[in-house]
């Protein structure tokens, strides 16, 4: 008897983790790979809201399978693939059970079709804060593969949220939206200041799931705060995204995580962080390449407060770095630390894909003897 009690609880206790622990990586049918039945498909355009298993649907949706054709036009999905594609006004939610208070990012890849100003709306309901969504604009194509992978962060309210990709563009042609082919979930741990950094997150190495069979990286959109950031504790407060990249497809200088500033001084990256007045700092980083081919001259430009130092860079798109630093003397008890790329960079593979230097192990302390650290 005890024998049973003891096995039908450890079951129960299973059942329980499994309902309320989060693990990164896909959605459930997050590659699409489970589609709607012959009956629910009208061609491409599937027919029924529940027809795509884990997921609901809206509007002019269709399911795109690898070799599919618009027209004269050849739909590229990734070898192997499934999407689905939105239409005028058309989204695809899935619930997920989430840990209360927590962070999280989703990582999403997605590519243009044939529409010229495509863009996407992210949200989870429900939510505390009535505007916490997202619009991710799509016209810069940074990968030369024709797909990009983007991040949205967002602080779980509730125990169970609805996450819900939704193209709000008209145009013309309906079947003129954005194809996405996989979707996934990822718990962020908000990092926090050390002895060894003023700076959070310095060497970049919590951030959003990085999908494992793409090469591209992730892009981190324009105009996120460092609230729900899918970088914890950078903001990109620029006009263009930063690019998150990985040792396992690039060469980055520390670790396992980097960031790409791919488009020039629209590419932005910054902390607020706490200092002390009159007190002297030095802020230290790292600038390469990626060894994606991007080659040419480079320059980061580092502020922090009114001090600021360019950093030029030679690279030969094969890899390597060189370290920097910048001292200063703290006016305020907050001080803005930012770093842009000066030049626009593209590939050389005649791709026309943005690219650009590389920054990481970012680290910020205070120093006793400024002359000895100068």
């Amino acid at each position: 008897m005890t024998h049973r009690f003891t096995v039908l609880f450890v079951v129960l206790c299973a059942t329980f983790h499994i309902a309320f622990s989060v693990t990164d990586g896909l959605l459930r049918n997050g590659d699409f790979k489970q589609g709607p039945r012959p009956s629910e498909l009208n061609g491409t355009v599937v027919s029924s809201h529940n027809a795509i298993p884990f997921w609901e649907i809206s509007g002019f949706v269709e399911y795109i399978k690898p070799g599919q054709k618009q027209g004269d036009m050849l739909l590229v999905v990734p070898e192997g693939a499934h999407a689905v594609r939105l239409g005028n006004e058309a989204s695809i939610k899935q619930k997920v059970k989430v840990a209360k208070g927590m962070f999280y990012s989703i990582t999403f890849t997605a590519a243009r079709t044939c529409a010229q100003d495509e863009r996407l709306n992210l949200s989870v309901n429900p939510n505390v804060e009535k505007n916490d969504w997202g619009i991710l604009p799509m016209q810069t194509l940074y990968s030369s593969d024709g797909w990009d992978s983007y991040a949205w962060g967002f602080q779980a309210d509730y125990p169970e949220v609805e996450f819900v990709i939704h193209n709000p563009g008209v145009e013309e042609d309906a079947a003129c939206g954005p194809l996405i082919y996989s979707v996934a979930l990822k718990l962020l741990n908000p990092p926090k200041r050390t002895r060894a950094n003023v700076l959070k997150n310095g060497n970049f190495e919590e951030g959003p799931y990085l999908m494992p069979n793409t090469s591209w990286g992730v892009l981190i959109p324009p105009h996120i705060e460092d609230d729900h950031s899918p970088l914890p504790g950078w903001i990109i407060g620029s006009l263009k995204a930063v690019k998150y990249i990985d040792s396992d497809h690039f060469t980055v200088p520390e670790g396992k995580r980097a960031v790409e500033l791919v488009a020039g001084k629209e590419s932005a990256l910054s902390q607020v962080v706490h200092t002390m007045p009159r007190k002297v700092y030095v802020l230290t980083f790292a600038v390469g390449d990626a060894n994606n081919l991007c080659e040419g001259s480079m320059m980061v430009e580092a502020f922090a407060g009114k001090e600021t130092v360019k950093v030029s860079y030679e690279s030969k798109g094969k890899g390597g770095f060189k370290r920097a630093k910048l001292q200063f003397t703290a006016e305020s008890p907050r001080t803005h630390i930012m770093f842009l790329s000066s030049f626009y960079t593209m590939k050389s593979d005649h791709s026309g894909s943005l690219c650009g230097p590389v920054l990481d192990d970012v680290k910020l302390l205070s120093v006793r003897n400024p002359q000895r650290a100068a």
